[in-house]
């Protein structure tokens, strides 16, 4: 089961890190999170924002060193997964759906494509690029993919280089409310 303090020490290891984007993978977790809240986001959403690329950390933390996918490396489910000994659906099911959500949106608004940054529009290209109708009807269905296309909208943005947010710190205790505390034996 993962704990907070796995979750912590993950982001302490490699948060700094960067990986596709001009910031580093802490730095994106903290503006989406910052976003979320100035957005009235719950709890839950909040947290999902927060960690929702912790599936990239968890591959830095197995390789030692960042890895240019050269394929979809699916972080959005090894993420969902692992966060899921520790939080609620709440959290890791927008999580689990933040890929999905970027391919549900290239399928459903035509300016948003565009928009995309450029490594954003390079792992589309991995990720199985906009949805089809099926695709579209069968992600709609999915609990959680509301809170995911609003992730998915921080996300996007929250790629800010040098923009001054709380820091990790500013989100334990919400983290903590969330957690799950294993049964002690």
């Amino acid at each position: 089961m993962t704990t907070l303090a796995e979750v912590d020490a993950l982001y302490g290891r490699w948060g700094h890190d960067a990986y596709d984007e001009l910031v580093s993978q802490l730095d994106h977790a903290l503006q989406c999170a910052a976003l979320a809240r100035r957005d009235g986001a719950g709890d839950a959403l909040v947290a999902a924002a927060l960690l929702h690329d912790v599936g990239h950390l968890l591959d830095l933390d197995a390789a030692g060193r960042y890895r240019p996918a050269v394929n979809d490396l699916r972080h959005e489910v090894t993420g969902a997964r692992w966060l899921a000994g520790c939080f609620p659906g709440s959290v890791t099911a927008p999580v689990a759906l933040h890929v999905a959500a970027k391919r549900a949106l290239c399928a459903t608004d035509p300016g948003y494509a565009a928009a995309l940054s450029g490594a954003s529009r390079r792992s589309l290209a991995f990720q199985g690029g906009p949805m089809t109708p099926a695709e579209l009807a069968g992600f709609a269905a999915e609990p959680g993919h509301a809170d995911a296309l609003a992730l998915r909208r921080w996300d996007d943005t929250g790629k800010v280089p040098g923009l001054a947010v709380a820091p990790w710190s500013s989100y334990q205790a919400l983290l903590g409310r969330l957690a799950r505390v294993p049964a002690e034996e």
